[in-house]
């Protein structure tokens, strides 16, 4: 492994630990408890896709007329995450995005949408990203995590972004959470079945393979400016503690 990979993971870890043992998980042992954590979480789901897409469109050509640019494995990494994002397949085979999946999980649960709806309805009647995070009818720490979102997509130069991508946006599902949804399967399946899908899918797809393609994607980007590399380390950690008060507006 990249010997500056290395450091920076080393630099993250004590939050990202942090992150990994927050109360939350153990607090989630009803489907009452589940519903209001998909209430939070689904705005984490949202918001990674203009991540997703703001790397896509600097990283890659998404204009006319085309030319190559960049790396082949960052583009490669990028246009087939974005494939299994935007248009994945349900239990049946059928094409839906992440997010789509997760509402219907949220529906299956007895979960509301109404917050994220009237987010997504905001956008589409032209508000700005950052007046429709200001109308939210949710917790402050909800919308400060959008707002750091939003702040990393449109003022953050790629290499940042990839950080924030690789180190502070990956799914940090614990064990212990996975088998919390066994639990919950057994005693409802005919309203966790679609979640427990979802949660397996997304980690199948953002195994292995695009762990190793995005650490090659940052390692690139930041090459062998020490300046990045500290840039890079300082917005995943804030990523990762921004995350932490996300879950802290499930426990409240």
């Amino acid at each position: 492994m990249n010997n500056r990979i290395q450091q920076l993971k080393i630099a993250i870890e004590p939050s990202r630990a942090q992150l990994l043992a927050h109360p939350v998980y153990h607090q989630i042992q009803t489907l009452a408890e589940l519903q209001k954590f998909a209430e939070v979480h689904v705005f984490a789901v949202w918001d990674f896709m203009s991540l997703l897409k703001s790397l896509q469109q600097k990283l890659t050509c998404v204009q006319t007329p085309w030319v190559p640019i960049g790396s082949a494995n960052t583009r490669y990494l990028i246009n087939e995450i974005v494939l299994g994002e935007e248009s994945d397949v349900d239990a049946f085979d059928n094409r839906i995005s992440h997010f789509e999946l997760y509402q219907q999980a949220m529906r299956q649960m007895g979960a509301s949408t109404n917050a994220i709806q009237g987010l997504m309805q905001s956008l589409q009647a032209g508000l700005s990203i950052e007046n429709a995070i200001q109308q939210l009818n949710c917790a402050d720490s909800v919308k400060d995590f959008l707002n750091f979102t939003f702040k990393i997509v449109n003022h953050a130069p790629a290499h940042v972004q990839a950080a924030v991508f690789t180190f502070g946006r990956e799914d940090l599902i614990p064990d212990m959470f996975t088998r919390l949804l066994e639990k919950l399967v057994a005693e409802s399946p005919e309203k966790v079945s679609i979640f427990k899908y979802y949660i397996e899918r997304h980690i199948e797809v953002d195994g292995g393979h695009h762990s190793h393609l995005a650490l090659e994607m940052v390692s690139e980007l930041c090459g062998e400016d020490a300046a990045k590399w500290k840039e890079a380390e300082q917005a995943s950690i804030e990523a990762l503690q921004i995350r932490a008060k996300l879950w802290n507006a499930v426990t409240a």
